[in-house]
């Protein structure tokens, strides 16, 4: 994503749209370290969450502030919508939290009200101690998803690229299904659907592919290896196409030959589970209700033991580890579905004691009326040669 991969004025609106929310929240700033909302404010891509970097933007009108590591510096001028850019760093080590001292003294801080994310991955536990010692009474709030919740209801432009990132999904599970076959490893397989997903026009996604097969496709995300396809194979796969960072997500059950009895059935029975989850997305459901439409198919099949995962979560632009956004399909959820969200739908049956595993996973935008596929390949069960 860049600051030219949208029109001035939604990010204008973005920006309108958080100082809002920090002004009802009853703070005077908002310390931003989550590289997905630093995105959707300033159209940045860089790796610079790798390190410490934080955007301050306050409830009045005024300039965003962007700290960052030197080495983004370029990056960030280039590609960002930014009013002021400070870095840390560079050739020699430098204190960050020194750094954000002296910004935050510059734009009178201390001594306001001020929240801050705490976002799981993007800010290390040392850095988040120091930010509150730095800031002691003056910050009062960590509102983790404050900026998050604006993103979930995506506007026509973000639409476009989900769109097109979907496209490209499933044009590598075309390829994958045809160099699916007896004696091929899992990293080929990988290295075919990663072929077809960069030669099409996606980026690299937020996290990696998941391919199992044979006793492993009881792991639900288990990462390619050097396995060899077997004649009789269970397997499953799941992975990430974007386009402007925007992530579309897919996922496919498939059998090298004919399927047993058994597995057949547990492709069902994970379909039929997807399916009565799909029945109750629409706008104005709790999220928590397509969960439980799945649960219970699955619970009636005597299989809840093999639930692992949720049914399901929104999905954001995402950054390393992790594509999905704080909107969960899953038990004690307090989110309300809304048009204009996009979901994933994938509740999951993988048996540890039977070694075996399934599940489908589809896109879909959430409409007034019920939904909108997203991924179009078929939900079949896959059957390879």
């Amino acid at each position: 994503m860049s600051k030219h991969d949208f029109a001035a004025e939604e990010f204008a609106t973005r920006r309108q749209r958080a100082r809002d929310a920090i002004d009802a929240a009853g703070l005077d700033w908002f310390i931003i370290f989550h590289p997905v909302s630093i995105r959707w404010l300033t159209g940045s891509d860089a790796k610079s969450y790798q390190e410490f970097q934080c955007l301050l933007i306050s409830a009045k009108p005024g300039p965003i502030v962007v700290l960052t590591r030197d080495g983004e510096r370029n990056e960030f001028r280039d590609d960002a919508l930014i009013d002021e850019l400070h870095t840390w760093g560079g050739g020699e080590p430098e204190d960050p939290i020194t750094a954000l001292e002296a910004v935050a003294n510059k734009y009178g801080l201390p001594g306001t009200r001020i929240g801050m994310e705490v976002p799981a991955f993007y800010l290390h536990p040392q850095h988040y101690v120091r930010v509150q010692q730095l800031f002691g009474d003056s910050l009062v709030a960590e509102a983790t998803n404050l900026i998050h919740e604006l993103t979930f209801v995506k506007s026509p432009t973000e639409l476009r690229y989900i769109r097109e990132a979907a496209r490209i999904a499933d044009v590598a599970m075309e390829r994958f299904v045809l160099c699916l076959a007896v004696g091929r490893t899992e990293l080929e397989l990988a290295g075919e659907v990663y072929h077809a997903l960069l030669t099409s026009g996606s980026g690299l996604a937020a996290s990696p592919i998941n391919l199992v097969t044979g006793d492993r496709s009881c792991f639900s995300h288990g990462a390619p290896t050097d396995r060899r396809l077997q004649r009789g194979d269970f397997g499953n796969i799941e992975y990430g196409a974007t386009f402007k960072r925007y992530t579309a997500t897919i996922g496919r059950q498939f059998c090298v030959g004919s399927p047993t009895p058994r597995m057949r059935e547990l492709y069902d029975i994970v379909r039929r589970a997807a399916d009565a989850c799909l029945a109750e997305v629409r706008a104005g459901v709790p999220a928590v209700v397509p969960h439980e439409a799945a649960k219970r198919v699955i619970a009636e099949a005597g299989l809840d033991r093999g639930r692992v995962h949720l049914s399901g979560y929104g999905l954001a632009p995402g950054s390393p580890p992790t594509w999905a956004e704080p909107l969960y399909l899953f038990g004690g959820s307090t989110s309300i579905l809304q048009a204009g969200m996009v979901i994933t739908i994938e509740p999951p049956v993988f048996l540890s004691e039977e070694r075996l595993g399934a599940r489908l996973i589809d896109n879909v935008l959430v409409t007034e009326a019920g939904y909108e596929w997203l991924t179009r390949f078929p939900r079949e069960l896959i059957e390879g040669d």
